[in-house]
């Protein structure tokens, strides 16, 4: 009688087997991941492309750069909602011209059945994680998605009702400027960067100071003078023309933590309105905005600047050459960024 033995593993050797394998997946699985990102920040950088794009293509057309809003200075009391803002008119030059005929850029956005629960992909950056996550305000109001796009809105200061002034970026209520206007140049201007969408924010309330803040905690004092606290709402309306939910301003470098605490939550990330454009028209109050780029990308948001051009912005930009690349004329010497 011949007695075989049967070859296997061991015990040992098969946890050492199991161990291994972990170790590798492991060490996969943060490639991967990374793999993801750079596929998801090059998707974002190319819908950025797009929206620049789309801005030369309504230039073409129309002479002037669309206004940040339209507001009517004849009138002295408005309702909220009620003017559409540069993603509202840029829709026929996004491959979006049937659901542009569908609308109505002349009166309110918020009840507009076309624009209903509609989610137009080049607005969302797929690294933002709520970008796929829709608001509804409720009151029979449409239901929206975030935009995770602002356009430059300059640097601080935005509009005043009063005397139609204006701040220093490419858009603002009741607008017209055209590429002659960017006399720093179209490779120098800012057209549009990277904001995170359900941003928290304050408004209708100070600023503390006219005074541009300089600093995070300056901001931060500044961001308490609010009157209105909005949790989590900021860019979910991308009609709106409001700086809060479809804008950006340079006051801060990118991915600026401004904290605000209420109600005993304290928030890392919140952005500033002193006045809602448009509310009350001619009697209404100067918009001062701290509105800041950010992103979900690692130390950087991307941008794409009026030539059309799109690359990709160091948080750690010196904060006199960001806010350079967000005046339209300041004359600032930028070199490279």
């Amino acid at each position: 009688m011949i007695l075989r033995t049967q070859k296997g593993f061991t015990l040992i050797e098969l946890l050492v087997v199991i161990a291994i394998i972990a170790i590798l997946v492991a060490l996969l699985l943060p490639a991967v991941q990374q793999a993801r990102e750079a596929a998801r920040r090059t998707q974002c950088k190319n819908h950025m492309k797009q929206l620049g794009l789309a801005l030369h293509n309504y230039v073409d057309v129309n002479t002037v750069l669309p206004p940040g809003a339209s507001v009517d200075l004849s009138i002295t009391a408005t309702g909220n909602n009620g003017s559409w803002g540069v993603h509202g008119r840029i829709l026929p030059y996004l491959e979006q011209g049937s659901l542009y005929d569908q609308v109505d850029l002349s009166t309110a956005w918020d009840f507009q059945t076309p624009i209903d629960g509609l989610k137009i992909p080049i607005y969302a950056c797929p690294s933002d994680p709520k970008s796929d996550q829709a608001r509804d305000p409720g009151s029979g109001k449409v239901t929206l998605y975030p935009t995770s796009y602002g356009f430059n809105y300059g640097t601080w200061f935005v509009f005043n009702p009063t005397n139609n002034q204006s701040g220093d970026g490419l858009f603002y209520p009741n607008s017209k400027l055209s590429f002659r206007d960017a006399v720093d140049g179209s490779s120098n201007t800012l057209l549009a960067s990277e904001v995170k969408g359900w941003t928290p924010y304050t408004r209708n309330g100070g600023p503390s100071t006219t005074v541009r803040p300089d600093t995070v905690p300056q901001a931060e004092t500044i961001v308490t003078s609010g009157a209105d606290f909005k949790t989590n709402t900021g860019h979910t309306e991308w009609p709106d023309g409001r700086v809060h939910h479809t804008g950006v301003t340079t006051t801060l470098t990118p991915n600026s933590n401004v904290t605000y605490s209420n109600g005993g939550t304290l928030y890392e990330e919140v952005d500033f309105n002193s006045w809602q454009e448009g509310k009350n028209g001619s009697a209404g109050s100067p918009t001062y905005a701290v509105i800041t780029a950010r992103s979900y990308h690692q130390g950087t948001v991307n941008a794409v600047l009026l030539d059309g051009s799109v690359r990709s912005v160091s948080e750690n930009i010196d904060l006199s050459i960001w806010r350079g690349v967000g005046t339209r004329s300041g004359g600032e010497v930028l070199g490279e960024f």
